[in-house]
């Protein structure tokens, strides 16, 4: 299961990063449904809405690729090694996924990430994301909602 969500995520978002790299880069941005989804091409050299874009390449690269890489490591280790549930699983193997696609665009891409996606209302916007970001976002919501379930369990079960 493991195998085929990081595959399937990874593969998905490689080939998304590809068609926006030959469409998108020398394109302008395009809004469909009244302006509520936008593709636009973007190489962010940051994580999350551009954090650490501003430091020194060398620093940038410690941090997003090494540090990256460490984290993903820590994650697929708790994986393999811990007894999870199967969403909780889930979640994790999305984590990896997504971390590890947006890893090979920091290693093959000149330490940057390609994003291409954007949705909102007006100016009420996100930020600009792919597909990793998605499955990372994913995961992180459903390691979120599983805490707060097993914690309200948790409750329940002492009142």
């Amino acid at each position: 299961m493991l195998l085929a969500i990081i595959t399937g995520c990874v593969g998905c978002d490689q080939a998304t990063k590809a068609v926006a790299h030959g469409y998108l880069a020398s394109a302008p941005p395009m809004s469909f449904f009244g302006g509520l989804f936008r593709l636009q091409y973007v190489e962010n050299p940051g994580a999350f809405l551009s954090l650490g874009a501003n430091l020194p390449e060398h620093m940038r690269a410690a941090v997003m690729v090494v540090g990256g890489a460490i984290g993903l490591l820590m994650l697929a280790l708790v994986l393999v090694t811990q007894e999870v549930s199967r969403a909780r699983f889930a979640a994790f193997a999305l984590m990896v996924a997504g971390g590890a696609g947006n890893l090979l665009d920091r290693i093959f891409n000149h330490n940057q990430v390609v994003d291409f996606m954007n949705i909102g209302i007006g100016r009420v916007r996100t930020g600009v994301f792919n597909v990793a970001d998605v499955a990372l976002m994913l995961g992180i919501g459903m390691i979120a909602i599983s805490s707060l379930v097993h914690r309200d369990r948790g409750q329940l079960r002492d009142a």
